[in-house]
């Protein structure tokens, strides 16, 4: 009963809901029409999440203060073989929100000469599950879920890892980057004070960045919520669909957006019938393979270990889709 105190009305803001629900209902806002239902979805999504983003962030920010570059560095290279791509894929969960923000970490970790494979799991994992996304998931799917996903994601950053260092594709990062003299910086001393001020302008300019694909993708959702008919998503997206898992993964792919972007449309989709691996399959493949990160990426590596990258990716992707289909049951009752 307190977990589920905590999930609904800290996580999941009913109260903000009923609440928002009673003022438009009070100005004469009809809330079970289209039109004051997507205005209901729209303020109310916009608001928690915009909330939860500062919170997240701020707290996330300063955990990530004590992982400057040069400490990340040091550790990575402490450790060898799976261990390896263990720690660089739990390290992508303190770091950057979206994979555009990663791509500057992997080319000073390949310029420091890290092993290739433990490089690519810190890739894989830093946008598709960082902290923020467990948080979030949870204020909509349930803790269930939220664990499963992350998990499986972090053993999609993990195999890809393996897979790219068993293939030996060091050849292929390009020359300037393999070739780059690795200078280490004196690790600066921050204060309390310090890290509370980094906090802070992280959350400024996340939120920068961020809050106009918020608005956008809680747009989407309110039109899918609101909308759209529910058959029309359940024959896309649906059990009857064996392809829906493949499709959401193609359509994800040259969007651009994060973990805060895509929770509302994903919210939506589950409502009106979607199937639950299908989504997140979505999800992974908006925040892991987005078109402007893979146009940054190229200039990092050679077009051999990017296809490779993004090859492995789909694939991770379109089998944790099918298994959450599959084990649907278990994690919606």
């Amino acid at each position: 009963m307190i977990w589920t105190l905590i999930q609904d009305q800290i996580l999941g803001m009913k109260w903000l809901k009923d609440l928002i629900g009673s003022g438009l209902s009070a100005v004469g806002l009809d809330i079970s029409s289209k039109i004051g239902g997507s205005i209901h979805f729209f303020i109310y999504d916009v608001i928690k999440i915009t909330v939860l983003l500062c919170v997240l962030i701020f707290g996330i920010s300063y955990i990530q203060s004590f992982f400057p570059p040069e400490r990340s560095k040091r550790i990575l290279g402490r450790f060898r073989g799976l261990g390896a791509n263990i720690i660089g894929a739990l390290l992508g969960t303190v770091t950057p929100f979206c994979s555009c923000s990663s791509i500057p970490i992997f080319i000073g970790f390949a310029s420091a000469g890290l092993p290739l494979g433990v490089i690519f799991s810190f890739l894989i994992s830093s946008p598709m599950v960082d902290l923020g996304s467990l948080v979030l998931l949870m204020s909509i799917f349930g803790v269930k879920i939220a664990v499963a996903y992350v998990i499986l994601g972090l053993v999609i950053a993990v195999i890809g890892g393996i897979v790219i260092e068993k293939l030996h594709m060091e050849n292929y990062v390009e020359d300037y980057i393999r070739n780059a003299k690795n200078i280490s910086m004196a690790e600066e001393k921050l204060t309390v004070k310090d890290r509370m001020m980094y906090s802070k302008d992280q959350v400024v300019s996340t939120f920068k960045k961020v809050f106009p694909y918020i608005l956008v993708g809680v747009g989407i959702g309110a039109v899918i919520h609101n909308w759209i008919p529910e058959s029309w998503i359940e024959a896309a997206l649906g059990s009857h669909n064996p392809f829906g898992v493949i499709l959401a993964t193609l359509i994800g792919i040259p969007m651009y957006a994060d973990i805060f972007g895509t929770i509302p449309v994903a919210e939506a989709l589950l409502a009106k019938g979607a199937q639950l691996g299908t989504i997140l399959s979505f999800m992974m493949a908006v925040t892991t393979l987005s078109l402007p990160s893979m146009i940054m990426l190229r200039k990092a590596v050679k077009p051999k270990l990017l296809a490779l990258f993004i090859v492995i990716c789909i694939v991770g992707i379109v089998i944790v889709g099918y298994g959450f289909n599959l084990f649907q049951y278990l994690f919606i009752l």
